[in-house]
Formats: structure tokens, sequence, C-alpha cells
């Protein structure tokens, strides 16, 4: 879920032969002719060549062998030769092909196993499920009779905190206020049709990680300038500063930085500090590999995100754009995920797990089975597996207005019951 990929503005928001020679033919001959004939002799009435007169070869006239070519020079030598290398550059790619081949399809049958097997009792909402809401809450798109509706559909769930997009933020870590000139309506109309749920000022940007242009967390201005943006939503009504900073490669010093000023500023004010979290490596160091393979570290280790956790008071993991093509599959990995996740997250911060309100078909997000029947199932699966009796635990929901009605009635039926 990158900030500025702007799915909150959807329409209610803003991979032998000769071409030039047909087969057994002589461009130099015309049809029939033999050209060694000469004119008006017919080929069949010449005697026939007697063997015994043919002069005997002269083995003095016989082409000295060359000393430097071994015994099979000349043209069948390297015809011969051919074969060989074509065989030996198949077995090559081959081999490429499976030692690529073999680990991954291991790891995806892991996945299937993952996802085998019936959740422990219990597994269900504990009231503290969350969801990130479109930029036109904010900018006054949408009306009293839109909140109206909004709070109808959340009564009837988990969900205690949601993340309305306010920014995104400048590169240089600052938020203009036009932004978000209805924050303060909203967030009061939430609070009076839905008392108990906190709404969060969601706060995004592009990282320059990967490319030369976004925000340079390294630069101690621009963290001043995002800790700066917390306190202006904090003033503006706002319950909490949600932060979803992509792409973060694991082990950023200057992010846990960020966290620990943020942190300091939304205690003082008795608000929430949550952030969106990437996905734990499936394979220990697998993010290194990645990164190396495609330039793109996906992944966190498992000791960073705990330290990121330990900084905050809710984590909600992306577990979404998996690039997982199968229902079985994506659920086992988020099976693994929630696993993995409650391993490294300590009992006082809030865990939450992605589910994909959402649908897409591009590389990295099948929709047919990145589905949120598929991961409400993995995420009870995981959670039955790794600490069932979690408090602080739940879901989030990815995004408001690409729901429809078969994805709320799988997270009701599924988590809430």
């Amino acid at each position: 879920m990158a900030d500025t990929d702007r799915r909150d503005t959807g329409p209610e928001d803003a991979p032998g032969t000769d071409p030039e020679a047909g087969p057994g033919t002589d461009p130099e001959a015309g049809p029939g002719t033999d050209p060694e004939d000469p004119p008006g002799t017919d080929p069949e009435d010449a005697p026939e060549p007697d063997p015994e007169d043919a002069p005997e070869p002269d083995p003095e006239d016989a082409p000295e062998p060359d000393p430097a070519a071994g015994p099979e020079a000349g043209p069948k030598a390297a015809d011969g030769a051919r074969p060989r290398w074509k065989k030996r550059l198949r077995r090559i790619a081959l081999a490429v092909l499976l030692i690529l081949l073999v680990p991954l399809l291991t790891a995806e049958a892991a996945l299937r196993v993952t996802y085998m097997g019936d959740p422990a009792d219990g597994t269900h909402t504990r009231d503290r499920d969350a969801m990130w809401l479109g930029h036109a809450w904010v900018d006054g798109r949408k009306t009293d009779a839109d909140l109206t509706a909004l709070a109808r559909e959340l009564k009837t769930t988990g969900i205690r905190d949601l993340y309305v997009h306010t920014g995104p933020m400048e590169h240089d870590g600052t938020l203009p206020e036009s932004l978000y000139p209805n924050a303060r309506r909203f967030v009061e109309g939430v609070h009076r049709e839905l008392p108990g749920v906190r709404v969060q000022a969601f706060l995004g940007d592009v990282l320059a990680t990967e490319s030369p242009d976004g925000m340079r967390l390294e630069k101690a201005s621009t963290r001043a300038a995002v800790v700066g943006s917390a306190r202006q939503v904090l003033d503006a009504g706002y319950d909490g500063v949600h932060l979803d900073l992509e792409p973060l490669h694991s082990g950023d010093r200057d992010y846990l930085s960020l966290l620990d000023d943020v942190r300091a500023v939304t205690r003082a004010r008795d608000a929430r500090l949550s952030v969106a979290a990437h996905q734990i490596d499936p394979l220990p160091g697998f993010h290194s590999f990645w990164g190396t393979v495609a330039g793109h570290p996906k992944w966190w280790s498992q000791e960073f995100f705990g330290q990121v956790a330990r900084r905050v008071d809710q984590i909600a993991v992306m577990s979404y754009d998996t690039m997982q093509p199968l229902e079985s599959l994506y659920g086992g990995y988020v099976a693994q995920q929630t696993s993995l996740a409650l391993e490294a997250t300590p009992p006082t911060t809030h865990l939450l797990m992605g589910l994909p309100f959402y649908h897409e078909n591009r590389f990295g997000h099948w929709n047919h089975a990145e589905t949120v029947a598929a991961a409400v199932r993995g995420v009870r699966l995981g959670l039955s597996r790794t600490d069932a009796g979690r408090e602080r635990f739940g879901v989030a929901a990815y995004i408001d207005f690409a729901a429809t009605e078969e994805d709320w009635a799988s997270y009701r039926d599924g988590w809430v019951r």
C-alpha cells in the first residue's frame, strides 16, 4: 500500500534453417538440369566408366595433416562439436532452472500445508479491528449522508480505529493544511455516530530509497518536519497519527529515530501512534536476497519488525500484494505472516493483519487468490498456532471505497460472527 498509489482516487475518490534458401534447392541451377552435362548430350547414353581404368591416388599427392589440428579437425569435427555444446548448454539451463524452482516449489508446498487444519475456538474479533479510509472523507467530497451510511456499516463490525488518508506529505515532511479542510467535521461526526471509534490521520509519502525522488529520512530537518505534521493533525482533532512510508528498507535507523520522536508527541497528547508495516521475511534474510535480485527488498527482518513494534501503539501488517497465485497459497502465507508477527510483537502493542478489500489483477496481486475469506482463515490459523489468547490483536481492512458486499460478508462471517 503505497501512499502515492492513490487507491483512494477511484470513482468516488478522486515478460537450423536458412530463411533465404528453400529446402533442397540450388539457386544457381534451373529446374531439372545438370550444369556439368554438355549441351545436346543425353546423360543416359554416356558409357559407364570402368573402375579398373581409374588412376590410383598417389599418396605423395595427399595433403599432409596439420599437426596443430587434432584428429577431429575439419568440417566434420566442427559439426560434431556443435551438438556437444548445445547439450552442455541445455544441461546448464536445466540445472539453473532446478536451482530456482525446487526451493520455490518447496516453499509453496509448505504454504499449502500451513493452510490446512481448523482454527481454534475463540479466534474471532476482539473488537480491536481497523480500516483504512480514502481521502474523500476529509477534503469535502463526502457528505453527512455518507457518514451515516458508513456508521451503519461499521456498527455490526469489530472496527474501532479508522485510518483516514490525510496526506500525502511533501517530500520535505511538511503537510499542506489545504489537503484536509473537512477533517475536524469528519472526526466530530464519527465521535457522534460511532462512540468509542478513533480517527487517526493516515500520513504517508514515497521514500527516496529506490529512486532519486522522494522523502529522505536521513535528513534531520525532514524528520523534524514530519513530527511537526503529526502535531498539526492532532491540533485538527485527530485521535492519532498513522504513518505509511514506503518503500522502507529493513534496518532503517532513521525511521526508528522518527518513531521515537513522533511517539513523544502522541503520548503527551494522549493520542495513538500506528504504522503500516511491511511483511516479514518468509525465510531468514530473504529481504537481502530479493533486494539483490530485484532491487526491491520488499520484506523486513523479523528483528526489525519487532524494533518497530516496540515503538508504536499499533502496527498493521500490509498482508496483501503477496505474489501468491492461488487462494490456498495466499491463505497459508497470511497464516505464516500472522505467526511471525505475533512472535515479534510485544503483547503491549496492538497487532493488526491487513485484509484486501480491493480488487486488482497485476503482478504481485491476483484478485482470485487474495480474497478476504482466505486472509481471515489464514489469520485465524496463525493466531491459533502461535498465541490464540492474544488480546491486543485484530484485522485491518484496506480500503473502504473499493470494498464489495462479498468482502464485508467474508469479514463478518469468518471473523466477527
